[in-house]
């Protein structure tokens, strides 16, 4: 972008130059190999029954071997999805993506052993270990990983389970973005006809035109229908292979994985879904005015994320850049800084051009000490906040570099949470900082957008893909009924709102076909509203919160969510009251926008 002060292309050479041909990149591959054998050998002679007096040391050994190893598979991982996202014709990537796999299941395989081994230990001996000094800030993660060798097969079996999964398991997730990433949308604007990337494609959904939003919504319906039959064949088989391993663990709920990975108790899950059921029919009418504010009698699927006026209101990089680093600072001087160091090092990829995966995401660089963030800006407020969002993200892994890798593990529902907070900042921001009613109302509306898809859009894939499972446990589901548990789940989750649903969002959304976190929904809503209820304390405690923030997010890797919520909150997650009194903080911004639009 010309004149701009900062640029909207990251910059990856200086952690491996060379992109996918990067040969210190293959080097630092080849290390990784070597140390892994190095350590599976030193894993495989550990014997925790048999030589009890050398156990301590061994034990204290292999963490100082185990955990550097983790952040520099970490750091990998990171670079190669930043290869492949950047460019899905990259072919060398896609190669890479394979070897991560691979690299992958060995690691899970020497962990599978080790925690199974960790799980021989009784358990006087093992409370008398976790208290030496190099074991006891770890202890968490080490007692987690005995919890998860309680709950699997022999290691030999969980190891050719991880084997197997590489052309298995995690191919069917690799073939999912290799169709769409080929994907190309053809459409027809002003006359002219061009191509567009899914992700180009996506962006229009907001436009302000809604007959550009309908023919967009439609063009891409067309695609994904052409496309169904092998992304539902995708969706299934992953899903067989998954149900498989959780019937061999004996394990009865589809829901055990998820709640272990997030480290929440069930009742958790159930008082926020509870709280959220019953106190969002009031939404409805926020349906209702942004109808009549678009002239429409009814809002369709593809009116969600229009703004409800024309606006000129568009940020460059740079502006959303500046926007966002003074809203920071206001609440964290830290995060401001940080985010400050991100834009000026190119840690941020966010130029709008074909080519590129659709989406967002922030990845980790733990052993550089450098995260960086994925995505397609183009210039509207939703982007900004998208923006700070997975700025929020970088944030939280910032806070943690000087943690062991193992404390730096924390769970999805809630790294949401500070990159929710972040997001909340920005547009709280901006709904104060309008200069005319009509801007506040649209910025007021851009939030409630959000309310409304973390309380029902996140729902309904929560709804569909938990009855997905439930039926796939009978067999194949079909691309038919695909479509019609996708209208179900939606029309319940938006009250019957709405007149035209998205019957095609399961191919379309890349969440449903993620391998390494099943359930990749509900840890978004949790996230909002805890994050919510935190922003609310920081709001009390004024300039005193930065540090108890610092300290909430560093804890997030050694604690389950309901223990770190007692300790930074003092609530109790499993009651529905922290939900009803977060999603109370929601509907004030529903009461002030209706005001607003009278």
């Amino acid at each position: 972008m010309t004149g701009e002060k900062y640029d909207p292309t990251w910059d990856l050479d200086v952690i491996f130059p060379g992109g996918s041909d990067s040969e210190t990149f293959q080097k630092f591959i080849q290390e990784i190999e070597t140390d892994m054998m190095f350590l599976s050998n030193k894993v495989n002679k550990f014997d925790p029954v048999n030589d009890p007096i050398l156990l301590e040391d061994e034990l204290v050994k292999l963490v100082k071997l185990m955990d550097p190893l983790m952040k520099r598979m970490r750091e990998a991982s990171a670079f190669i999805s930043c290869l492949s996202a950047q460019n899905v014709n990259d072919k060398k990537a896609s190669l890479l993506l394979t070897k991560r796999s691979e690299l992958q299941a060995k690691m899970d395989g020497i962990q599978t052993i080790w925690q199974q081994k960790l799980n021989e230990i009784d358990e006087n001996r093992w409370s008398a270990l976790i208290k030496h000094p190099h074991l006891k800030e770890i202890s968490f993660y080490l007692n987690e990983r005995r919890l998860i060798a309680e709950n699997s097969l022999p290691s030999s079996e969980e190891i050719l389970l991880n084997d197997l999964a590489v052309d298995g398991y995690h191919a069917w997730n690799h073939m999912y973005q290799t169709i769409v990433g080929k994907m190309i949308i053809p459409f027809k604007t002003d006359g002219k006809k061009t191509h567009l990337s899914v992700g180009q494609a996506t962006n229009l959904l907001s436009h302000s035109n809604r007959k550009i939003r309908q023919n967009a919504f439609r063009t891409l319906q067309q695609e994904w229908e052409k496309n169904s039959d092998l992304i539902g064949h995708t969706l299934n088989h992953l899903a067989g292979f998954r149900l498989q391993v959780y019937k061999h663990r004996q394990w009865n709920h589809i829901l055990k994985e998820p709640l272990m990975i997030n480290r929440m108790k069930k009742a958790t899950l159930d008082a926020m879904w509870t709280a959220i059921t019953n106190k969002k029919q009031v939404f409805v009418t926020y349906f209702e005015k942004k109808a009549s504010l678009l002239g429409v009698k009814k809002l369709s699927f593809y009116d969600l994320a229009a703004p409800i006026a024309e606006t000129n209101q568009t940020f460059t990089f740079t502006e959303g850049a500046e926007f966002i680093m003074k809203h920071f600072r206001n609440f964290s001087p830290q995060m401001a800084d940080f985010a400050k160091q991100a834009f000026e090092k190119r840690w941020i990829e966010a130029e709008d051009r074909p080519g590129k995966r659709p989406g967002g995401f922030c990845t980790s660089f733990p052993e550089s000490k450098q995260t960086r963030i994925f995505m397609t800006y183009s210039g509207s407020m939703s982007n900004v906040a998208t923006l700070a969002h997975e700025l929020g993200h970088a944030f939280h892994q910032h806070v943690m570099n000087d943690l062991p890798a193992m404390n730096q593990r924390y769970a999805m529902n809630v790294a949401e949470t500070a990159s929710t907070l972040a997001e909340m900042i920005v547009a709280d921001a901006a709904v104060e900082n309008a200069n005319t009613k009509k801007e506040k109302l649209f910025l007021l509306e851009d939030k409630l957008q959000r309310t409304i898809a973390f309380f029902m859009n996140i729902h309904a894939r929560f709804l569909f893909e938990k009855r997905f499972y439930e039926e796939r446990m009978q067999g194949f589901v079909p691309i038919s009924r695909l479509n019609e548990l996708m209208l179900e789940t939606q029309k319940e989750a938006y009250c019957h709102a709405l007149e035209e649903y998205d019957p095609t969002f399961w191919a379309s959304k890349l969440h449903f076909h993620i391998t390494g976190t099943p359930f990749y929904n509900f840890p978004y809503t949790f996230g909002y509203l805890f994050s919510l209820g935190i922003y609310a304390e920081s709001k009390e405690k004024g300039d005193d919160f930065e540090m108890s923030y610092i300290q909430l997010l560093r804890d997030t890797g050694r604690m389950n969510v309901e223990d770190l919520a007692l300790k930074h909150l003092q609530v109790d997650l499993t009651q529905p009251v922290f939900w009803e009194k977060a999603i109370d903080l929601c509907v004030q911004d529903l009461e002030q926008f209706l005001a607003i639009s009278e």
